[in-house]
């Protein structure tokens, strides 16, 4: 037998070996990715929630939001993708437990003594109580933010206080439907309770979340759906109104990765005829907040985001510096950060929010809270100058903002730069 033929003998052999275990090794290849996926999608599929359909679909089109098949921002977001892959600070979650205030329900029995009382239950979940109207804010009693029960961010500690001991609540306020601020688990139980009538609260939601809501159960009656500047009524006999107005943010919106930006961000104003109260849910540094504040404020009490930003997304979330500046923006006589101490979301120091709150509010001096969970803020306890915030968390070590500087982009361009608003101003000698 001559080389050649034996060369030729050696090819076929490998070629038909390919092809017996080529298929193989694609089948083996591609169950190892689609059986793991089908498991997680099946998995988490409810908590995904739903997309807008027919009239809802129709109106969330319909808003000046919509555009090119989804909402958008007047100002985009930039996005340095490179930038993402760092390393989170050693310090990005507590290394001891926090002094969580467990919230007694019966505190709820009798009214603040000049009508507002604000509860913070971690992250943006806030019980405002507001010239006998009760508000609560994002709710998020789950023990992660994800659509699975085994993986996702997990919470530092228990809620505050128990879901099913909230006192009777008049209104629900949705931000957007991410797994922080929209809560599968909390929002099942409520459409639940709204079913059977122990709980008569009405949800307000920006355009599109509906959809979610009414898939976990909860009553269409019970669902008000608002784009910006809409305003709802709230009603109970014997008192004056509450009037809450959507307000704009910048953001983003989705559950998963083919729902990207198909329901509407939002903030809150809330006006009663003795108090004003924001809520910022989650938002970027843009102009507009000035025009909340000369529409809807002056405010008694600002919530304002302050924590899970990075320079990699800096006009996805606000960052500590540039909230301190959007109190003023909006008009608040006291700034509440919120948005931090209960999750890790970022690679920032746990601690880093509050701290930089604290230098900014400091340079600026602007009144600002930084109560525990599960305090309760009231006029009486609100300090009088930013020198009297009292410090609850450790000293652990944490970035400057000289050393990582949050500063939104104009437009979406990282060459422009909302720079001017975080310069100081002068002071008379």
């Amino acid at each position: 037998m001559t080389s050649a033929a034996e060369g030729k003998r050696k090819r076929e052999r490998r070629k038909n070996r390919f092809r017996k275990w080529a298929p193989r090794i694609f089948l083996f290849l591609f169950s190892a990715i689609t059986i793991p996926s089908a498991v997680l999608i099946a998995i988490g599929w409810e908590a995904f929630g739903q997309k807008a359909q027919g009239a809802r679909w129709d109106l969330a089109t319909a808003s000046r939001q919509w555009r090119s098949g989804e909402f958008r921002n007047p100002e985009p977001l930039y996005n340095d993708y490179g930038g993402m892959f760092k390393t989170p600070q050693d310090n990005a979650s507590p290394s001891a437990p926090l002094p969580v205030i467990t919230v007694d329900p019966a505190l709820f029995a009798t009214p603040p003594e000049d009508g507002l009382r604000v509860t913070w239950l971690g992250h943006s979940t806030l019980l405002i109580e507001q010239d006998g109207f009760r508000v609560l804010t994002d709710p998020v009693f789950g023990e992660r933010t994800s659509p699975f029960t085994f993986a996702g961010p997990k919470r530092w500690y228990a809620p505050p206080i128990a879901l099913a001991d909230l006192p009777a609540i008049d209104a629900v306020l949705i931000s957007h439907d991410h797994y922080d601020h929209l809560d599968f688990p909390t929002m099942k139980k409520l459409g639940e309770w709204s079913r059977n009538g122990s709980w008569n609260a009405r949800f307000i939601v920006p355009l599109g979340v509906d959809a979610h809501l009414s898939y976990w159960g909860v009553p269409a009656d019970k669902i008000t759906t608002v784009d910006w500047w809409d305003e709802t009524v709230i009603e109970k006999d014997g008192q004056p109104s509450m009037t809450i107005t959507c307000a704009p943010a910048r953001h983003a919106s989705g559950r998963q990765i083919l729902d990207q930006n198909r329901t509407l961000w939002a903030g809150y104003a809330m006006r009663t005829s003795a108090h004003g109260v924001f809520f910022s849910g989650d938002t970027g540094m843009f102009p507009g907040l000035t025009e909340i504040g000369e529409r809807l404020g002056p405010f008694d009490l600002a919530m304002v985001e302050v924590g899970a930003y990075d320079q990699a997304w800096p006009d996805w979330h606000i960052g500590p510096e540039q909230a301190v500046v959007a109190s003023q923006m909006l008009k608040a006589e006291v700034f509440f950060p919120i948005h931090w101490g209960l999750f890790d979301l970022a690679l920032h120091g746990w601690t880093e929010p509050i701290e930089r709150v604290r230098a900014a509010a400091l340079a600026r001096s602007v009144r600002y809270v930084a109560p525990r969970p599960g305090e309760s803020v009231t006029a009486s306890t609100i300090p009088a100058t930013p020198e009297d915030v009292e410090q609850w968390w450790p000293d652990v070590p944490w970035r400057t903002a000289e050393q990582d500087p949050i500063i939104a982009t104009r437009n979406g361009e990282p060459s422009d730069r909302m720079t001017e608003l975080l310069e100081l101003p002068e002071t008379t000698p």
